[in-house]
């Protein structure tokens, strides 16, 4: 794990994540040089400096893709678009629930992404799900050389990432190489949903994953009976929740197990584990659409997998890093243990020899991807060469 802060997980995360998503060093360095007294701060000072520094480096590329365009040099403006958006969202995530200008730095990071988008001309697409009335924001990924319909794996969030960051890590890329389309959404209690549309979270995570597959099944491209499911961090437990419930998923895959979260909760109440965004307890209670910590709590007893993967019968991947300080390596293999009714079921701990061996795979998600994209091309019928 890279710790340019070294008392300070939260921000080194960030940090970590954000050179996943493709940050270059030299900016890195320059947004972050300024902050190693404020690392140290309580959340609300801290967090401020560290916006204000990422996201003057976030508005400077923005000026220098505004002179590419008017050059005409519109490959050279996407990609710094690109990175300003990447620059926005992780300041934008560090924010305390409610912290002003909040979400107006949210609305700039999805429009500098969506401008980047186009003029790279990615292989992206924004598409919106009907539910409840609103919708689901996803991002559509269509397969590379493939004929007819083709398989796709549905990829949804963890407590606090978003479809945005999924996309820039590179799972859904390697997938399209590999024949696979992909489809990345902000699930309700993420993203947009959460941010722009007030959907929380619910542990019945089939209730929002069928309207998904519905939408799937009305798509000509798509192959529907080769449509599986991925989740990371918290995603490790909306995704087997939603295959044991939906039967229409063709396999599943979780990046960062995630057994039982309400057990993850009260170590977290003593002081045990990392936290992964700061103001932990306000946004837990925000993402879930508690009043108050008791009323978490509760919510929480319910977020857990016991009693419910013996229902799985489709092939299941397992992953987890070995030295994960967020979520104990126990629970992958509880899951693992617990999914007795999958014709073929995985265990694969990610360690220092592959790298990936922190929480989810964030220090080093390569190596750890393409063996989840190299599982699901085999499992769905794609390609590994």
């Amino acid at each position: 794990m890279f710790r340019y802060f070294p008392t300070n997980y939260v921000w080194n995360l960030s940090v970590d994540l954000a050179i996943e998503m493709g940050a270059r060093l030299g900016e890195i360095e320059e947004m972050c040089a300024p902050l190693q007294e404020a690392a140290k701060q309580p959340d609300a000072a801290g967090t401020q400096a560290f916006r204000e520094t990422w996201s003057k480096m976030a508005d400077k590329l923005c000026g220098l893709a505004e002179e590419d365009e008017a050059a005409g040099r519109l490959f050279s403006a996407g990609e710094k678009y690109n990175r300003a958006a990447t620059y926005y969202l992780t300041c934008e995530r560090l924010q305390a629930h409610g912290a002003p200008g909040r979400e107006a730095l949210y609305q700039r990071f999805l429009q500098t992404f969506a401008r980047g988008i186009a003029l790279s001309k990615e292989n992206c697409e924004r598409v919106e799900i009907p539910y409840e009335g609103k919708h689901i924001s996803g991002l559509y990924v269509r397969a590379e050389g493939v004929e007819g319909p083709a398989p796709i794996l549905v990829q949804v969030n963890g407590l606090d990432s978003t479809k945005e960051m999924k996309y820039r890590v590179g799972l859904p890329a390697w997938l399209a190489k590999r024949g696979v389309s992909s489809l990345i959404i902000d699930q309700p209690g993420t993203g947009e949903a959460l941010r722009l549309h007030g959907l929380t979270a619910r542990y019945d995570s089939e209730h929002w994953a069928s309207r998904v597959v519905d939408w799937l099944e009305t798509r000509a491209e798509i192959d529907a009976k080769r449509i599986g499911l991925e989740g990371v961090s918290l995603g490790g437990y909306y995704c087997p929740r939603a295959v044991a419930f939906e039967p229409r998923f063709a396999c599943g895959v979780v990046w960062g197990a995630n057994h039982d979260w309400r057990d993850v909760q009260k170590r977290r109440l003593e002081k045990e584990g990392n936290f992964p965004v700061p103001h932990y307890w306000a946004h837990v209670q925000w993402v879930w659409g508690a009043k108050d910590m008791d009323e978490f709590m509760t919510i929480a007893e319910q977020v857990h997998l016991d009693g419910v993967l013996d229902r799985i019968k489709v092939p299941f991947l397992v992953t987890h890093g070995e030295k994960d300080s967020q979520i104990p390596l126990k629970w992958a293999h509880r899951t693992y243990e617990q999914l007795v009714n999958s014709p073929k079921r995985e265990l694969k701990i990610f360690t220092d020899r592959e790298g990936g061996v922190q929480h989810s795979s964030f220090d080093n998600s390569i190596n750890a991807g393409q063996y989840i994209a190299d599982w699901v091309a085999e499992t769905l019928g794609g390609r590994t060469a």
